[in-house]
């Protein structure tokens, strides 16, 4: 078999057009690098060298593995480096999947802080459901999630990430605003503005109304979290969502109210799938994640 080190020292002796040069220059003995030579040339079954002659000289088929060694020789080298690079995290692409309300909060503060450390990774936000985002991570199609939780333990790394209390979204008009805080049963002759059945919000919200002793009236839903609130804003219904959306809005026309105990959380986590392989930029991403908390 061929081996790499035989390739070698034959560009050097070659490079050199002499052994005892080369033996210099690869720090080789002269016997070691004509063994080399003469053990590359059974290999092959070609005389690589014309004996004959006081000058070395290649053959035909010398010259054919010279220059192919130098080109397997510069491929490894390349693959090398491109190694160290991604070891190094120089270069590398990573799928995020998070649902338009998370990616609005989070996402460009995550974006901002990875290209800092590792401009050339590329960052591709995937926006959907948290339902979608769940199945996308389990099926492989995208490196990792932030979604609601909780999520299947058996499948996922979860890594807890933001928890922030919801309060209500209402119409400054409506009498509830004036209130200082207010019961989710409170709310149950209101009409809902939901996300739609796809997201993870959904569900949740209609959950907490049915524990609350009622089932909601949804007058519309959307995939939009902006939307919701354009619709709140036009005294069109109510919403609950996290605390911090409202100074992401820019109506004048919402105001907040607090949910009386206890507390209604959104609770948000990382997830990878189990037995998935990380790539670094995974790794150092998810580092960055767990360390700055956003």
């Amino acid at each position: 078999m061929v081996e790499f080190r035989d390739i070698q020292s034959f560009i050097d002796v070659a490079n050199h057009n002499s052994f005892t040069k080369a033996a210099e220059y690869s720090y080789l003995s002269q016997p070691s690098l004509s063994k080399a030579v003469k053990k590359l040339e059974a290999e092959l079954h070609v005389e690589l060298i014309e004996r004959s002659t006081r000058h070395l000289r290649l053959t035909d088929a010398g010259q054919i593995v010279y220059q192919q060694g130098k080109k397997l020789i510069e491929t490894l080298e390349e693959m090398k480096m491109l190694l160290d690079e991604l070891s190094n995290l120089a270069t590398g692409e990573i799928k995020m999947g998070v649902p338009p309300l998370i990616g609005t909060l989070f996402f460009p503060s995550i974006a901002r802080m990875f290209h800092q450390n590792y401009p050339n990774v590329k960052l591709e936000l995937i926006e959907l459901g948290a339902k979608v985002i769940e199945q996308l991570v389990e099926e492989g199609e995208i490196d990792i999630g932030i979604v609601v939780l909780p999520v299947d333990e058996s499948v996922f790394h979860i890594h807890p990430f933001i928890t922030e209390e919801f309060v209500l979204f209402i119409h400054r008009d409506h009498p509830i605003a004036q209130k200082q805080t207010v019961s989710v049963h409170e709310l149950k002759d209101e009409p809902f503005i939901l996300f739609s059945k796809n997201f993870k919000l959904h569900d949740y919200i209609i959950n907490t109304c049915k524990n609350a002793g009622f089932t909601p009236i949804v007058s519309y839903e959307s995939s939009q979290w902006d939307l919701i609130l354009e619709l709140v804003s036009s005294k069109l219904g109510i919403t609950l969502m996290p605390k911090m959306i409202f100074h992401k809005q820019n109506s004048p026309n919402i105001t907040i109210v607090p949910l009386k105990d206890p507390p209604l959380l959104w609770r948000l986590g990382i997830i990878t799938r189990k037995g998935r392989y990380h790539s670094f930029a995974l790794k150092k991403l998810l580092e960055m994640l767990k360390e700055n908390q956003l």
